[in-house]
């Protein structure tokens, strides 16, 4: 990384910042294969995340080893529900993000140019082991991005996986299939925010022309790491029964036990829409519950919107007041009443 410079400018003699992961050279521009924004990137200039920068014709990586968040955190803010519940994880963040979302809850740091400070991948697991004491079970790569991170997620992940630590990303997902295949052996568990099914939504509110990318990670991770999925409803952007009903066919044809958290949208950065109506986000939920087993309400508090019920006994598996966790599972994370798997894991 180049000294004192989180823009990556070769200044007085420092060494240019690392190389990226996953681009071709295309004469004096490089094209970015990481995400699919298919950014072709110039001399000089940063691609659509704004951590990818052309310099003496490579790509690099400007953010690696860069922090501008960190917090020992419960796994349920990730949010994930059904991933060791009423445990504390790590959690580190960066800057930069390969889209623009008008309604950015975490904008100063996904738009902006915050302060930063270095973590190699090294002193991150360390920090991490040294918080076992505290109930830390691993490391979640969050708050901005980490799909524009790879290269210090994926390095950072492979020495937390032999430490024998979690890795959990919180993702928008939009990530292309030769990258994703390489970091989800690291991966024990991700929440993918899935924003509509509908590409305008992604084009006019959040800078990229499709979300299929999104729905993409989560079908192919299913199974093979633990997933849970997000979706933040936005007044009279992607909150009408008929958006609610093409999500949850689209999840359920994933798995009926997706966990599903719909969240409350509240204004923030570019976007001034009030507040999702309460009333919306109840119906979405008992929407989604016709097909989906596991369906949380984020953001607001509903009666038992955040507990894991059984779908088979009605038994809670899991209450929740808040970050407060109560679990009533077997010891293999099934329903302690009548056995049933509960998709969660322990």
């Amino acid at each position: 990384m180049v000294a004192g410079n989180d823009n990556g400018v070769r200044a007085g003699g420092d060494e240019l910042p690392r190389e990226a992961a996953w681009w071709e050279p295309e004469g004096d521009q490089v094209h970015c294969l990481l995400c699919p924004q298919d950014c072709h990137i110039g001399p000089w200039r940063l691609g659509r995340c704004r951590v990818r920068r052309n310099l003496e014709g490579a790509l690099r990586t400007v953010n690696y080893a860069r922090i501008t968040s960190a917090a020992m955190d419960p796994i349920e803010k990730k949010p994930l529900y059904h991933f060791r519940p009423g445990t504390q994880i790590l959690s580190l963040g960066t800057f930069g993000c390969n889209l623009g979302c008008r309604f950015c809850q975490n904008f100063t740091i996904s738009q902006g140019e915050p302060p930063t400070q270095e973590l190699t991948p090294g002193q991150a697991v360390e920090l991490a082991q040294d918080a076992r004491s505290r109930g830390n079970i691993g490391i979640a790569y969050t708050y901005n991005e980490p799909i524009v991170w790879f290269e210090y997620v994926r390095d950072t992940a492979a020495l937390a996986r032999a430490a024998g630590l979690a890795n959990v990303l919180v993702t928008n997902g939009l990530i292309r299939e030769g990258p994703l295949e390489e970091l989800l052996p690291l991966v024990d568990a991700m929440n993918v925010d899935i924003k509509a099914m509908d590409d305008e939504f992604y084009r006019s509110l959040c800078g990229i022309s499709s979300g299929a990318q999104a729905r993409r990670t989560v079908e192919l991770a299913f199974g093979r790491c633990h997933v849970e999925i997000t979706n933040l409803l936005v007044t009279d952007a992607n909150d009408s029964e008929e958006d609610v009903r093409a999500l949850v066919d689209w999840a359920a044809s994933v798995s009926p036990d997706l966990p599903l958290h719909i969240s409350r949208y509240r204004p923030s950065y570019k976007h001034t829409a009030p507040a999702t109506p309460v009333d919306r986000l109840q119906r979405a939920v008992e929407i989604a519950r016709a097909q989906l087993n596991f369906v949380y309400a984020g953001n607001v508090m509903l009666d038992g919107g955040s507990d894991t019920i059984c779908p088979d006994c009605g038994a809670t598996g899991v209450a929740r007041r808040g970050y407060s966790v109560s679990s009533r599972l077997s010891g293999t994370g099934a329903c302690g009443e009548c056995g049933r798997a509960l998709n969660v894991a322990l």
